[in-house]
């Protein structure tokens, strides 16, 4: 399972929407408590596509997409050099797949704020260059490592190359992801994890009043740089997310009609988490049980069918596939052949979002 960090500066809401996105109940703190460990949980990726297949097939069972998501340390300036618990929050970096930036607007005089002061563009800022930093403290232990050796071999300075044009590229204080490089140049570089290079997604946490006024000291200038950068931002109010948590169902429509909205924004998060990640979701159905399976983009049919159960990959034959549209727009398996839109897919074809495969199989 691929697994998301919720990073960001103490005091921000990181542990509250960890919570929200979980269904945990992991202690939250008004104050920078220089927590080293991370908090970890799974959440549910909400899907209407999975409630519509739930109701027409009525199975025992529903399961939802999953993402391991992972409240990892507070940061502070200079985490890069080991200040704060930096060591640590860099190491929990460096083992998630993807990163949600959480970054404080609120203002609430009881809770303080690590920097003094409430600047949303500052902190995402903060975040972003100790990143980098240690992006560029790596890359310039490697390019010393190399030159100290006794003997360059030709795969060695191949790397070399490619680490200086990192280098200057870290230099510029622009991300990894943002470098373009050859795939050669990537081969040489494929053993390394960049800091800066992992997809990341923003979310920025409003009081009230500006949820209501869709608005917040700095947001116009924050949203041109996370642009800029190629970073997703969603804006949402935590307290609100926690009151929406506590309500019964039949009371949730009519708060959202007050605020405006459809639907609680943690249902927004984790979707755009799990696009963020480069995921899509293929669907089993039946009587027994309905479930979104997750792949990556760009997987066959073939790998798909291990998902499920390796006996598949092993003895796949071929797919028979469902366009989820097309079964929603006709309203039946029967009805969707009939109109000739069902296929048989061989272990080339790459599976689409939303695709109801029936892996027919030998073993």
């Amino acid at each position: 399972m691929l697994a998301c960090g919720i990073v960001g500066l103490p005091t921000v809401g990181k542990t509250t929407l960890f919570n929200l996105l979980t269904g945990a109940q992991v202690q939250k703190s008004q104050y920078f408590s220089g927590r080293v460990d991370a908090n970890v949980g799974i959440a549910r990726v909400p899907d209407n596509r999975i409630d519509f297949l739930s109701s027409l097939y009525q199975p025992k069972k529903t399961t939802y997409a999953q993402i391991e998501v992972i409240d990892l340390p507070g940061l502070v300036r200079g985490a890069s050099e080991g200040q704060g618990v930096g060591n640590a929050f860099l190491d929990g970096v460096r083992k998630v797949d993807a990163l949600v930036q959480v970054v404080r607007a609120f203002r609430n005089d009881d809770v303080l704020h690590v920097e003094e002061s409430i600047d949303p563009v500052r902190d995402m800022e903060t975040i972003n260059f100790e990143l980098l930093m240690a992006d560029l403290d790596f890359v310039d232990k490697r390019i010393s490592r190399i030159r100290a050796g006794k003997k360059i071999t030709p795969e060695q300075k191949q790397e070399l190359a490619v680490l200086e044009k990192c280098m200057a590229h870290l230099e510029q204080e622009q991300p990894f992801s943002t470098l373009a490089l050859t795939e050669e140049e990537r081969a040489a570089l494929q053993n390394y994890t960049f800091l800066t290079n992992k997809p990341m997604l923003v979310v920025v946490n409003l009081d009230e009043e500006q949820f209501m006024a869709r608005d917040y000291p700095g947001r116009q200038e924050l949203l041109a740089s996370a642009s800029a950068k190629g970073l997703s931002v969603i804006e949402l109010c935590v307290e609100i997310e926690e009151e929406i948590s506590l309500l019964e169902p039949a009371d949730r429509d009519m708060f959202f009609a007050e605020l405006g909205i459809s639907e609680p924004a943690i249902n927004r998060v984790m979707r755009v988490a799990y696009e963020t990640l480069g995921l899509i979701s293929f669907f089993t159905v039946g009587s027994d049980e309905v479930k979104a399976w997750t792949i990556r983009k760009g997987t066959t049919a073939k790998k798909a069918a291990g998902e499920i159960h390796s006996d598949l990959e092993r003895g796949f034959i071929r797919a028979e596939v469902i366009k989820y549209d097309d079964l929603e727009t006709l309203g039946s398996e029967a009805q969707v052949k009939a109109a000739g839109k069902a296929s048989l897919e061989g272990k080339d074809y790459v599976v689409q979002d939303g695709d109801i495969l029936h892996i027919r199989f030998n073993v």
